[in-house]
């Protein structure tokens, strides 16, 4: 199978993934509030530098769990360092995937598919993989860059992941993004 090789942001430019400023207009917690809880297993595709990754800890609590996962290993060690010596590091879950298989198989409550999907090669099989693992009243939450994806590209993203039985509900409003929450169709969205 022939695929084109994902661009991804380069480690040696995380530093503008994780900055005060953007804070100002993509707060985790804010963000995330609606739907992350105490005690979930929370898995977050693309990690980066970990934005994300400590508030999300800290709101799934010491009985919770962050899968953090990203291609690069340098990402890694950025959250890594991050949360060395912390409370966190008994919460978070350092994974790296490669650009074929997430290669995770916990069942998991929430997913964070934020400006990443738009960089996988074969989104299909990442759409199937995530609705496998992904508890029965889960959710994903996939957030992208307008700048870099069409509104005809992120319905197409949609319709990919309609196709491996994922589906659309209205996303939230977001600054400076396209969003759409999933759920697998099998589950009843009033749940």
């Amino acid at each position: 199978m022939n695929q084109k090789k994902p661009h991804v942001c380069p480690v040696e430019r995380s530093g503008s993934l994780d900055s005060k400023l953007r804070k100002l207009f993509q707060d985790p917690k804010k963000l995330l509030k609606p739907y992350i809880r105490t005690g979930m297993t929370v898995l977050e595709v693309g990690c980066g530098p970990g934005f994300f990754t400590l508030d999300m800890a800290e709101m799934v609590g010491e009985s919770g769990k962050i899968i953090a996962a990203d291609l690069q290993e340098g990402m890694l060690e950025k959250v890594k360092s991050k949360i060395a010596g912390t409370q966190f590091e008994q919460r978070i879950e350092l994974h790296k995937c490669d650009e074929i298989s997430l290669g995770i198989s916990e069942h998991v409550d929430f997913v964070l598919l934020f400006y990443m999907v738009h960089e996988v090669p074969d989104k299909p099989q990442l759409f199937s993989q995530l609705a496998s693992i992904l508890k029965p009243n889960g959710q994903i939450l996939v957030a992208e860059p307008p700048f870099h994806v069409s509104a005809l590209k992120f319905q197409r993203m949609l319709q990919q992941a309609k196709d491996q039985k994922l589906i659309n509900l209205a996303g939230p409003k977001m600054l400076f993004s396209k969003t759409a929450i999933l759920k697998k169709s099998d589950t009843n969205p009033l749940d």
